[in-house]
């Protein structure tokens, strides 16, 4: 039987990959079919609702449960899995603070500038490192599901 801590990593982590993957299968293909001054206005509304409560509940709760978890399953089989997980979800928090966070700012910092070219430098650079971190986000949920099973 998987600890709270354990359950609790499950559940924000998956919803933060389904997050992630919402935005990488659904959000960014719509984007970019916009022309430059309606995507760059578009992602500069996200940027600034994104990072909400809600949001930040879940970034920070992929973290602090599974590592919470990691203590809670020491002397269990699948507490390596936990690890692995926890890992996974720290350095898509990385990537997320160090490429796209900077990007976001950079984009914001460009308003009322050059559209096309504040595009250019943001869009196929945001997109490379979110792709990287939503498939590092999925690896910890399919890890942290399977060490609850």
């Amino acid at each position: 039987m998987a600890s709270l801590f354990l359950t609790l990593a499950v559940i924000t982590t998956g919803l933060y990959a389904g997050f992630m993957l919402t935005f990488l299968l659904a959000v960014m293909p719509g984007l970019a079919a916009l022309p430059d001054e309606r995507f760059t206005a578009a992602m500069r509304r996200f940027n600034e609702k994104v990072p909400g409560p809600a949001f930040l509940l879940l970034f920070l709760g992929v973290i602090a449960f599974p590592a919470v978890g990691v203590f809670t399953e020491l002397g269990e089989k699948r507490w390596p899995l936990v690890v692995v997980g926890l890992a996974c979800a720290v350095v898509s928090h990385l990537v997320t603070i160090g490429g796209n966070i900077p990007l976001n700012k950079a984009l914001a910092a460009a308003e009322g500038g050059d559209d096309s070219a504040a595009r250019s430098a943001f869009e196929a650079l945001w997109n490379g490192f979110h792709r990287f971190r939503t498939a590092l986000s999925l690896a910890a949920f399919v890890l942290l599901a399977a060490a609850a099973h």
